[in-house]
C-alpha cells in the first residue's frame, strides 16, 4: 500500500473485522487453504452484494469445525460440507464479536484429509471510510455519472466482503473468481479473464482464474464502464506477458500514452529483482476511485497518468511504481505475520529511490531518501518478535524508516551487495534461471540471514538496533586535540559499529567505529561535516 502524509486506521480491537492477522486460533491453524472459488453478484444501486465461496483445504491437525472470518454486517444464508455422499447442510454460529463464522463439520478430520465446504452470504458490506487506508467497498461515480466500484482491504482483511481465513500466513494456491454486474459495467479482477457471459436480466458475469498463490487482501473487484487497453510485454524470462489496463473512457488517451512508461518500470524491476512474478496471468491495472493498492496482477491506480503521486518531486509516476514494486515485495514474497510488514513497504519505498537513481542520477536518489527522512516520525519499532495485527504495526515508519534502513545498509555493505540481497530475496539462487516463480512467505530473520550470507559479515546488531528498538541510535561528536571523536549511543548493550562518513575540508572519509567509537583528524579551524549526504540513519538527523 502507498502512504501519504495524512492517513490513519479506524480504532478497533484485535477481535474486530476491521483488523487483520494476529495470533492464529488453534481451529484456524489446523487447516491450510488450497483454493477458493468466489462468486459475487453486485447491485450498485443498493450498494449490496450476494455471494458464495467454496473452500478447499488440507487439514494439518485434528479438526471438527471450520472457522472462517466474515464481517458481521454480512449475513450467512447457508453453509455446506461436501462429503462422500454429496453436500450436507451444516449449522453455523457467529463468535468473537460476530466476526467469526464457526461451521460444525459432520466428522472429525485427520491430518492429511481434504476438507471442502461452501458458504452463501449477502448484505451491504462496509463502505470504505477512507480508501485505501481505511478500507471496504467504495461505491463511487465516474465523471459521467456511471457506477464505479472498487475494493480495498489490506489492513482490515478480505473478510470485509467475503468469507475467508483472514490471515497473511495462509494464501490459496489458486483462485477462481466470478463477478456479476450490470451489463453497462466491466468487472476487472486478478488473474486471467476466462469468459464473459451475458444473461437475460441485463447483467454480465466475468470469470477470472488466478493461477498462482495470492494473499487474500489482494483479491480485488473493480467495476466501471471501463475500456481495456491491451498489449503484450516480453519479460526478461522470455515469456510473453498479457497486458491489460482497465481505464475510464475519458482517460483512455492519457492512459495509452502512460502505458509504455509503466512497462519501463516493469523492465527496471525485472532487471533489479528478477522476472515479473504473476506473468502467467497478466500485468494489469484498473483505474480506481482511490489512490492505489498492490492488488496482484491488477494494480489499483488512482493517480492522473503523470509523474509524481506520492508527495515528492519525481520525474516518473511514483504511485504506479510503488504499487508495481509490491508484485515482488508483498506479492511474490509475503510476510507470514504483520510483525514483519516493513519488508513490504520499506523495500517498495526504497526501490522508488533506486528507480529515481536510474533515471536521474545520484542526486535524485538522495532526494528521495531526504524525503523519507523528513517524513519519518520515529517512536515505534519497525519489526516485532511476537505475532501482530495490522493495526498494531501499521504506521508511517514502516515506509520511511524501513527505506532508510536499506539506505544505510547500502552504505555499510555496498550498492551492488545490497542489490544482490534484494534480488536473491525475491528469487533465491537458481530459481529465476530455471523458470521458477517462488511465491512464498518470509520473515525478517530470513532477510537478515541472507544479508549476512551475501555480505559475508555479521549484521545482527545492525538490524537489532534499527528494526527492533523504538528509538534511533544517537551519534555523539566532540572535537579535541585536532581530532573529531565519534561515539554511538542509544543502542543498548550492543556494540554498534556502523561506519560514519565525515567530510573535512572538502574530502570525505569513511570512519570505522570499532566498539562503537571512532575518530578522524580535524585540525583546529577546519570545516567539518558529519555525514554530509545523509547515509547513516540516526536520531540527530530528525
Amino acid at each position: 500500500m502507498l502512504l501519504l502524509v495524512a492517513w490513519g486506521l479506524a480504532g478497533c480491537s484485535s477481535t474486530s473485522a476491521q483488523d487483520s492477522g494476529g495470533p492464529l486460533s488453534p481451529e484456524q491453524a489446523a487447516y491450510d487453504v488450497l483454493h477458493y472459488d468466489l462468486d459475487v453478484t453486485v447491485a450498485p444501486a443498493r450498494e449490496r452484494i450476494d455471494g458464495e465461496v467454496a473452500v478447499r483445504a488440507v487439514v494439518e491437525d485434528t479438526l471438527g469445525v471450520l472457522v472462517l472470518n466474515l464481517d458481521r454486517r454480512l449475513s450467512v444464508r447457508r453453509a455446506w460440507e461436501r462429503g462422500e455422499n454429496g453436500e450436507m447442510r451444516r449449522s453455523t454460529e457467529r463468535r468473537n464479536g460476530q466476526n467469526e463464522l464457526w461451521i460444525e463439520l459432520g466428522r472429525s478430520y485427520a491430518p492429511g484429509d481434504t476438507l471442502r465446504a461452501r458458504v452463501t452470504y449477502e448484505g451491504r458490506p462496509r463502505v470504505a471510510p477512507n480508501p485505501p487506508w481505511d478500507g471496504g467497498l467504495t461505491w463511487d461515480k465516474t465523471p459521467s455519472g456511471a457506477p464505479w466500484i472498487a475494493t480495498s482491504c489490506q489492513a482490515e482483511g478480505a473478510d470485509l466482503w467475503w468469507p475467508v481465513k483472514d490471515h497473511p500466513s495462509d494464501e490459496p494456491d489458486s483462485m477462481d473468481l466470478a463477478f456479476t454486474v450490470p451489463d453497462t459495467l466491466v468487472a476487472a479482477s486478478n488473474g486471467r479473464l476466462r469468459s464473459v457471459e451475458r444473461a437475460s436480466d441485463s447483467t454480465k458475469t466475468y470469470r477470472w482464474h488466478v493461477s498462482t498463490p495470492i494473499n487474500t487482501y489482494n483479491v480485488a473487484l473493480h467495476a466501471a464502464p471501463y475500456v481495456r487497453l491491451d498489449t503484450t510485454y516480453v519479460s526478461t524470462s522470455g515469456d510473453a506477458v498479457p497486458v491489460s489496463a482497465y481505464v475510464l473512457p475519458s482517460d483512455s488517451a492519457r492512459a495509452a500514452r502512460a502505458l509504455p512508461g509503466f512497462l519501463d518500470q516493469v523492465r527496471f524491476l525485472e532487471e533489479t529483482l528478477g522476472p515479473y512474478p504473476p506473468r502467467t496471468d497478466k500485468y494489469g491495472l484498473a483505474q480506481s476511485p482511490f489512490l492505489g493498492m498492490e492488488h496482484q496482477s491488477l494494480i489499483a491506480y488512482g493517480h492522473d497518468f503523470a509523474p509524481g503521486g506520492l508527495g515528492y518531486d519525481a520525474s516518473f509516476d511514483a504511485l504506479h511504481f510503488h504499487e508495481l514494486a509490491h508484485e515482488w515485495y508483498g506479492n511474490l514474497v509475503t510476510v507470514a505475520d504483520w510483525k514483519d510488514f516493513w519488508l513490504h513497504e520499506g523495500t517498495a519505498t526504497y526501490l522508488e529511490a533506486l528507480y529515481a537513481e536510474r533515471l536521474d542520477g545520484n542526486s535524485a536518489y538522495h532526494a528521495r531518501m531526504d524525503h523519507a527522512r523528513e517524513s519519518m516520525s520515529e517512536g515505534q519499532a519497525l519489526a516485532r518478535t511476537a505475532s501482530t495485527t495490522a493495526e498494531e504495526i501499521y504506521h508511517g515508519d514502516v515506509y520511511h524508516r524501513g527505506a532508510l534502513v536499506l539506505h544505510t545498509l547500502r552504505y555499510v555493505v555496498g550498492k551492488e551487495t545490497l542489490r544482490t540481497v534484494l534480488r536473491r530475496f525475491a528469487y533465491p539462487e537458481g530459481t529465476a534461471s530455471q523458470g521458477e516463480v517462488p511465491f512464498r512467505h518470509v520473515t525478517t530473520h530470513d532477510f537478515v540471514q541472507l544479508a549476512e550470507t551475501v555480505s559475508g559479515r555479521s549484521l545482527d546488531v545492525f538490524f537489532q538496533v534499527y528494526l527492533y528498538q523504538s528509538g534511533l541510535p544517537v551519534l555523539d561528536t566532540r572535537r579535541e586535540e585536532g581530532r573529531l571523536r565519534l561515539a554511538w549511543a542509544g543502542t543498548g548493550s550492543a556494540s554498534f559499529e556502523v561506519p560514519v562518513p565525515v567530510r573535512v575540508e572538502g574530502r570525505t572519509k569513511r570512519v570505522t567505529m570499532e566498539g562503537g567509537n571512532g575518530s578522524v583528524a580535524a585540525p583546529a579551524g577546519a570545516e567539518v561535516t558529519v555525514d554530509p549526504k545523509g547515509w547513516v540513519l540516526r536520531r540527530q538527523q530528525l
